[in-house]
């Protein structure tokens, strides 16, 4: 680690000697010098901050490189004080905290000290291996979830035992009822891969009850671009029994030219994406597409809102959707067959 001047390193943060604010880091990414290729997420707590205050990232290849993207250089600290967001790897891992007005350089050969708009500093190597569990999955590495979400509506636990590849390299995504809780899966691809077509061909999905959701997303955290850069393919009835089961969604969806409807029937389908700048064109087929001329069951092209690339990552998530009455499903599992990315 680099010598810091006027802060004591601990294990997961660091403190000014004078007992002025703190930095800890409460997940640590794995270490790899691999720069742009892969990402992951880091995520801390400040405690003595002051309002307005924001956190400054940092991983280290060789120099230091601000995170996660030169155009969204700061990270916020919400009101419970915790900080989230995404990064590339590195050796090692930097926070600072960054007074109003502060502006970060892009890159680093030694972190500074507290002073002239730097309230705090912490590093830390990364960790030996990545905090979350892995899956390979058509080639790609897919970071899996095992933290809570209320993505619907109510928070469901995310279980990594939920995720695994079969002996034919398709994918399965289960939702179990546990107790009184749902616990979901989730994946998220460790890489950012941008504009381009993205694929999916998907067991059927038809059957699920209304509260069941599937959906095929991009996610980025880094801010700096409305609605998080999210897209959706979403395979749900949202807990209305006579809503369409399938969904083209460029965020925010309440806006009624940002949501696309249709109804998606049983069998095998392939589900894509083609994003480019200020155009993403959504298509759902019967089968797994292959064919010279496949049915299409549905296509929808958004040219208002599209967002441009960041740091991003394409996810999948089968989980339960709560309107406000209890939760009627049952215990229900996704196959993803195949995915497929073409720049």
């Amino acid at each position: 680690m680099a010598a810091i001047s006027g802060i004591v390193a601990a294990a997961c943060g660091a403190r000014h000697r004078n007992g002025g604010p703190e930095i800890q880091f409460t997940r640590i990414p794995q270490a790899d010098s691999g720069g742009l290729e892969k990402n992951d997420i880091i995520e801390g707590v400040v405690q003595g901050g002051r309002p307005g205050q924001r956190i400054v990232l940092y991983a280290r290849s060789g120099r230091w490189w601000i995170q996660p993207l030169r155009t969204n250089p700061f990270t916020r600290i919400d009101a419970h004080s915790h900080w989230t967001n995404a990064t590339h790897l590195g050796t090692e891992y930097a926070a600072i905290l960054a007074d109003p007005g502060f502006q970060p350089p892009f890159t680093l050969d030694e972190l500074p000290s507290p002073g002239g708009g730097v309230a705090a500093v912490a590093a830390i190597p990364g960790a030996a291996k990545s905090p979350s569990a892995t899956v390979t999955f058509s080639g790609y590495e897919w970071r899996v979830r095992d933290a809570p979400s209320s993505r619907g509506g109510v928070t469901n636990q995310y279980d990594a035992s939920n995720v695994f590849v079969d002996a034919g390299g398709a994918m399965h995504l289960q939702m179990k009822k546990v107790g009184q809780d749902w616990h979901c899966s989730e994946v998220s691809l460790s890489r950012s891969l941008g504009y381009g077509t993205y694929r999916f061909t998907v067991e059927d999905v038809a059957h699920f009850e209304p509260a069941v959701v599937f959906t095929i997303f991009t996610w980025d955290y880094s801010g700096g671009e409305p609605y998080n850069r999210e897209m959706d393919i979403e395979m749900t009835r949202w807990g209305a029994p006579t809503s369409a089961n399938g969904h083209f969604v460029v965020q925010p969806f309440h806006m009624a030219a940002n949501a696309f409807g249709f109804e998606v029937p049983p069998g095998k389908m392939t589900h894509l994406f083609h994003w480019e700048p200020g155009r993403v064109t959504f298509r759902t087929m019967r089968g797994d597409g292959a064919e010279p001329h496949p049915a299409v069951v549905a296509e929808h092209v958004f040219t208002s809102g599209v967002p441009v690339p960041g740091i991003e990552s394409v996810r999948m998530s089968h989980y339960a959707y709560h309107r406000g009455d209890p939760i009627h499903a049952s215990d229900s599992e996704v196959v993803v067959d195949h995915f497929e990315y073409l720049p």
